[in-house]
Protein backbone atom coordinates (compact mmCIF):
# COMPACT_ATOMS: atom_id res chain seq x y z
CA UNK A 1 0.00 0.00 0.00
CA UNK A 2 1.36 3.61 -1.33
CA UNK A 3 1.94 5.62 2.01
CA UNK A 4 -0.37 8.39 0.86
CA UNK A 5 -3.52 5.43 1.05
CA UNK A 6 -1.67 4.58 4.93
CA UNK A 7 -1.95 7.85 6.03
CA UNK A 8 -5.37 8.16 4.65
CA UNK A 9 -7.19 5.33 5.90
CA UNK A 10 -5.22 6.03 9.72
CA UNK A 11 -7.01 8.92 9.10
CA UNK A 12 -10.37 7.96 8.64
CA UNK A 13 -10.00 5.60 11.68
CA UNK A 14 -9.55 8.36 13.59
CA UNK A 15 -12.89 9.76 12.50
CA UNK A 16 -14.30 6.64 12.58
CA UNK A 17 -13.20 5.84 16.48
CA UNK A 18 -12.89 8.81 17.91
CA UNK A 19 -15.87 10.89 18.58
CA UNK A 20 -13.76 14.17 19.43
CA UNK A 21 -12.51 14.16 15.99
CA UNK A 22 -14.59 16.80 14.53
CA UNK A 23 -13.26 17.51 11.30
CA UNK A 24 -9.90 16.24 9.14
CA UNK A 25 -8.63 19.26 9.71
CA UNK A 26 -8.86 19.16 12.72
CA UNK A 27 -7.80 15.72 13.65
CA UNK A 28 -4.72 16.43 10.87
CA UNK A 29 -3.39 19.29 13.18
CA UNK A 30 -4.64 18.14 17.06
CA UNK A 31 -4.32 14.51 16.84
CA UNK A 32 -1.05 13.68 18.45
CA UNK A 33 -1.09 9.98 17.99
CA UNK A 34 -1.98 10.10 14.33
CA UNK A 35 1.19 11.94 13.90
CA UNK A 36 3.16 9.67 15.60
CA UNK A 37 1.72 7.26 13.09
CA UNK A 38 2.27 9.42 10.43
CA UNK A 39 6.13 9.77 11.22
CA UNK A 40 6.20 5.61 12.15
CA UNK A 41 5.17 5.09 8.38
CA UNK A 42 7.55 7.54 7.09
CA UNK A 43 10.79 5.75 9.05
CA UNK A 44 9.29 2.37 8.67
CA UNK A 45 9.69 2.62 4.72
CA UNK A 46 13.44 4.41 5.64
CA UNK A 47 13.78 1.22 7.73
CA UNK A 48 12.72 -1.51 4.84
CA UNK A 49 15.13 0.64 2.41
CA UNK A 50 17.90 -0.25 4.79
CA UNK A 51 18.58 3.73 5.81
CA UNK A 52 20.72 3.87 9.00
CA UNK A 53 20.07 5.66 11.52
CA UNK A 54 17.03 8.15 10.05
CA UNK A 55 14.14 5.53 10.59
CA UNK A 56 15.44 5.61 14.59
CA UNK A 57 15.41 9.18 14.94
CA UNK A 58 11.96 9.62 13.69
CA UNK A 59 11.40 7.49 16.17
CA UNK A 60 13.06 9.66 18.97
CA UNK A 61 11.18 12.65 17.51
CA UNK A 62 7.80 11.32 17.50
CA UNK A 63 8.28 9.81 21.01
CA UNK A 64 9.09 13.06 21.98
CA UNK A 65 6.44 14.89 20.82
CA UNK A 66 3.28 12.47 21.33
CA UNK A 67 4.71 10.35 23.65
CA UNK A 68 4.00 7.13 21.41
CA UNK A 69 6.98 4.67 21.13
CA UNK A 70 6.89 2.58 17.75
CA UNK A 71 10.03 1.03 16.71
CA UNK A 72 10.44 1.61 12.98
CA UNK A 73 10.64 -2.15 12.65
CA UNK A 74 7.24 -2.65 13.58
CA UNK A 75 4.75 -3.93 11.07
CA UNK A 76 1.45 -2.23 10.86
CA UNK A 77 -1.75 -2.76 8.76
CA UNK A 78 -3.80 0.10 7.46
CA UNK A 79 -6.85 1.93 9.06
CA UNK A 80 -4.51 1.28 12.85
CA UNK A 81 -5.80 4.25 15.51
CA UNK A 82 -4.50 4.77 19.08
CA UNK A 83 -6.39 6.87 21.40
CA UNK A 84 -5.08 9.33 23.44
CA UNK A 85 -1.56 7.92 23.00
CA UNK A 86 0.83 8.79 25.57
CA UNK A 87 2.98 5.54 27.31
CA UNK A 88 1.87 3.50 23.77
CA UNK A 89 5.49 1.07 23.28
CA UNK A 90 5.67 -0.57 20.24
CA UNK A 91 8.42 -3.08 19.45
CA UNK A 92 10.55 -3.66 16.72
CA UNK A 93 9.21 -7.01 15.78
CA UNK A 94 5.53 -6.70 17.03
CA UNK A 95 3.15 -7.07 13.84
CA UNK A 96 -0.21 -5.27 14.15
CA UNK A 97 -2.72 -6.01 11.43
CA UNK A 98 -5.88 -4.04 9.94
CA UNK A 99 -8.21 -2.12 11.48
CA UNK A 100 -6.65 -2.52 14.74
CA UNK A 101 -7.56 -0.03 17.60
CA UNK A 102 -4.71 0.53 21.16
CA UNK A 103 -5.81 2.81 23.92
CA UNK A 104 -3.10 4.85 25.96
CA UNK A 105 -0.25 2.87 27.98
CA UNK A 106 -0.42 -0.12 26.19
CA UNK A 107 2.76 -2.11 26.05
CA UNK A 108 3.77 -4.64 22.90
CA UNK A 109 7.04 -6.07 24.49
CA UNK A 110 9.39 -8.32 24.99
CA UNK A 111 10.54 -10.78 27.79
CA UNK A 112 13.80 -10.45 26.83
CA UNK A 113 14.56 -13.95 26.52
CA UNK A 114 13.79 -14.58 22.46
CA UNK A 115 15.53 -14.04 19.91
CA UNK A 116 14.01 -13.53 16.34
CA UNK A 117 10.28 -12.82 16.98
CA UNK A 118 10.34 -11.01 20.42
CA UNK A 119 7.36 -8.80 20.54
CA UNK A 120 3.10 -10.09 20.26
CA UNK A 121 1.53 -10.44 16.76
CA UNK A 122 -2.28 -8.74 16.71
CA UNK A 123 -4.18 -9.53 13.97
CA UNK A 124 -6.72 -7.77 12.08
CA UNK A 125 -9.76 -6.00 14.13
CA UNK A 126 -7.92 -6.42 17.51
CA UNK A 127 -8.84 -3.97 20.12
CA UNK A 128 -5.79 -3.33 23.40
CA UNK A 129 -7.49 -1.85 26.50
CA UNK A 130 -5.79 1.11 28.60
CA UNK A 131 -2.72 -0.34 29.91
CA UNK A 132 -3.17 -3.54 28.98
CA UNK A 133 0.45 -5.17 28.39
CA UNK A 134 1.38 -8.01 26.29
CA UNK A 135 4.98 -9.52 26.51
CA UNK A 136 6.59 -12.04 24.08
CA UNK A 137 5.66 -13.84 20.53
CA UNK A 138 2.57 -14.47 21.52
CA UNK A 139 -0.83 -13.82 18.95
CA UNK A 140 -3.98 -12.00 19.56
CA UNK A 141 -6.46 -13.72 16.98
CA UNK A 142 -9.31 -11.78 14.66
CA UNK A 143 -11.62 -9.95 16.25
CA UNK A 144 -10.62 -10.28 19.93
CA UNK A 145 -9.96 -7.75 22.48
CA UNK A 146 -7.66 -7.62 25.27
CA UNK A 147 -9.25 -5.45 28.55
CA UNK A 148 -7.61 -2.46 29.65
CA UNK A 149 -4.69 -3.15 32.81
CA UNK A 150 -4.90 -7.23 31.47
CA UNK A 151 -1.45 -8.67 31.71
CA UNK A 152 -0.14 -11.32 29.05
CA UNK A 153 3.16 -12.97 29.16
CA UNK A 154 3.34 -15.78 26.58
CA UNK A 155 0.07 -16.78 26.30
CA UNK A 156 -2.14 -16.42 22.87
CA UNK A 157 -5.25 -15.33 22.72
CA UNK A 158 -7.77 -17.16 20.39
CA UNK A 159 -9.90 -15.03 17.65
CA UNK A 160 -13.30 -14.06 18.69
CA UNK A 161 -12.63 -13.51 22.54
CA UNK A 162 -12.53 -11.12 25.09
CA UNK A 163 -9.43 -11.24 27.54
CA UNK A 164 -9.43 -9.29 30.86
CA UNK A 165 -7.09 -10.06 34.02
CA UNK A 166 -4.17 -10.32 35.69
CA UNK A 167 -3.26 -12.60 34.38
CA UNK A 168 -5.67 -12.58 31.67
CA UNK A 169 -8.52 -14.89 30.68
CA UNK A 170 -11.11 -15.56 28.50
CA UNK A 171 -14.27 -14.23 29.59
CA UNK A 172 -16.14 -14.37 26.26
CA UNK A 173 -15.67 -16.41 22.88
CA UNK A 174 -17.21 -16.67 19.89
CA UNK A 175 -20.19 -14.33 21.38
CA UNK A 176 -20.91 -16.81 24.45
CA UNK A 177 -19.42 -16.03 28.18
CA UNK A 178 -17.13 -18.43 29.36
CA UNK A 179 -14.25 -18.76 31.97
CA UNK A 180 -11.02 -20.19 30.52
CA UNK A 181 -7.40 -19.68 30.98
CA UNK A 182 -5.82 -19.03 28.03
CA UNK A 183 -3.51 -21.32 26.03
CA UNK A 184 0.18 -21.12 25.82
CA UNK A 185 2.15 -20.11 23.41
CA UNK A 186 4.61 -22.28 21.62
CA UNK A 187 8.28 -21.22 22.05
CA UNK A 188 10.04 -20.66 19.25
CA UNK A 189 13.87 -19.54 19.77
CA UNK A 190 14.67 -18.70 16.09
Amino acid sequence: MKLAQLFTSDLRAVQKNDPAARSYLETLLCHSPLHAIIIYRIANRLHLAGVPLVPRLLATLAHTLTGVEIHPGAEIGHSFFIDHGTGVVIGETAKIGNHCILFHNVTLGGTGKHHGKRHPTLQDHVFIGTSAILLGPLVVGHNSKVGANSFIIMHDVPPNCTVVGAPAKIVKENGYKVHKELPKTIEDDE
